[in-house]
């Protein structure tokens, strides 16, 4: 494992625990700071935070779940690998639902607790705070976007064939280049191929490469994407464009790691990391007869499903606020300002271009607004259901004997903010915040999320030292 500076936190009333874990990870070079309570983790002076949390379900005071939930609150984001002595199934799933990375039982079994904090290293890498410095635009916070990130976390190191499935725009070439730029490979070329651009009579000259005089036109030798990218990854975008004759061919180059140029007999070695991406329901193209059985099987070793953009929207507001950024750099464009009112027509679209249709939409939006607010211009047909999401509009004039929605929404936030001060921001519990609106405690924790309310006294866990 490389060696980090973040230190890893746990929290267990378990001195034996506690010792032995820190024992493990010293060994490792690994910093590591330990708790005892929730609220001892919580006193922790500012500094840098924690890499992974590994977190124990039942503690004094403040659980393992109940940390769990006031971080999410507050919106601070920390992976946590929850340990527990009870092998507790329903609780595991409480855990995982709500953004546990893990849920180990003990006794602890070493190689499996390193496994996990190294993928919950590499999980905090991509998750961190999003702003237009990013190399990558795979933006969010949503149950999806962890998904995909956990995915990433658990294939990147090893060197397993990955088949990246989703409908067109929602980022599978972006997934595909943090799987590489996290890989053993990640010095080596990553090579693109674009399976459903190449000319039919051309994708073995194209995978393979041919030597001069192979064919008409071959006029002199060509190295091919598998040669181009030795020692690398290959990228197999819209895999499922592959005709169905040539399939074979690459069937024998993936399984058997060695192929020949058109026109040469010399046979060649490969040594590629494959990734292959899909808009197509593969199996519906086996039961077709459109594509090999044995190649879909070949390539979908390891599965990632990329959820469309309008199953995740609660991730529009941050994919916005960085589009926003990014753009006005790249197009030298004073920085537009991006309304809660546009930000909501955003949520309400059903974007069926997904975060391809997103970007462009607030680039034409940037070069219109010159340097004012934002409109985007929707059009209705495509728009979600108006119950499922919040709606802003605008304020009639004065005389009227009924509030807006974006009125309503205002009292409401605030009436929840003065609940939560009223309760300290006890969401459970007797006099505790649900208790007090008749809600349930996930249904409040939603709410409090929603509308970006924070209890302030939780941000010195992110916050540097000055």
């Amino acid at each position: 494992m490389n060696k980090i500076s973040a230190p890893v936190c746990v929290v267990d009333d378990d001195d034996c625990i506690c010792e032995s874990i820190e024992d493990l990870l010293r060994a490792e070079g690994i910093p590591v700071e330990t708790y005892r309570s929730a609220k001892e983790f919580l006193a922790r002076p500012r500094g840098e935070p924690p890499s992974c949390l590994i977190l124990d379900v039942i503690l004094p005071g403040l659980s393992g779940l109940d940390l769990q939930r006031e971080l999410t609150v507050a919106d601070v984001y920390i992976p946590i690998i929850f340990l527990t002595g009870q092998g507790d199934i329903p609780m595991s799933v409480r855990a995982i639902k709500a953004g546990a990375l893990e849920f180990l039982t003990k006794p602890l079994d070493p190689d499996t607790l390193l496994s996990a904090i190294r993928a919950a290293m590499l999980h905090r890498e991509y998750a961190g705070p999003v702003d237009s410095s990013h190399s990558h635009e795979i933006v969010g916070t949503s149950g999806a976007y962890r998904k995909v990130l956990k995915h990433i976390a658990m294939v990147a190191p090893t060197d397993s064939t990955v088949l990246i499935q989703g409908e067109t725009g929602t980022g599978k070439e972006l997934i595909a280049l943090e799987i590489h730029k996290a890989s053993r490979r990640k010095d080596q070329p990553l090579v693109r191929v674009n399976c459903a651009s190449i000319p039919k009579g051309l994708y073995e000259s194209e995978f393979f490469g041919h030597v001069r005089g192979a064919f008409t036109g071959a006029f002199k030798d060509r190295v091919g994407r598998f040669e181009a990218a030795q020692g690398g990854t290959l990228f197999l975008d819209e895999i499922g464009e592959i005709p169905l004759e040539l399939q074979s061919k690459l069937l024998r180059a993936l399984q058997e790691k060695q192929y020949e140029r058109v026109g040469d007999e010399r046979t060649r070695r490969s040594d590629v990391r494959i990734i292959a991406a899909t808009n197509r329901d593969l199996k519906q193209e086996v039961e077709a007869g459109r594509f090999r059985e044995d190649l879909y099987y070949r390539v979908n070793v390891f599965p990632v499903e990329v959820a469309p953009l309008r199953e995740r929207r609660e991730d529009i507001p941050l994919l916005a606020k960085y589009f926003v950024g990014l753009l006005a750099k790249e197009l030298k464009c004073p920085k537009a300002r991006l309304t809660e009112a546009g930000v909501a027509s955003l949520q309400n679209y059903d974007w069926p271009g997904n975060v391809r249709e997103l970007r462009n939409v607030i680039e034409r939006a940037i070069i219109v607004a010159g340097g004012k607010a934002l409109e985007f211009g929707l059009p209705m047909v495509n728009m979600a259901p108006m119950s499922s999401l919040p709606v802003f509009e605008a304020r009639e004039p004065a005389e009227r004997e009924f509030l807006t929605e974006q009125e309503i929404q205002s009292r409401e936030r605030e009436n929840l903010r003065i609940v939560l001060q009223k309760t300290g921001w006890k969401i459970n519990g007797p006099n505790g915040a649900a208790e007090l609106l008749g809600v349930k405690p996930t249904t409040l924790i939603s709410r409090i999320k929603k509308m970006g309310l924070k209890r302030q006294d939780l941000q010195p866990l992110l916050a540097p030292q000055n």
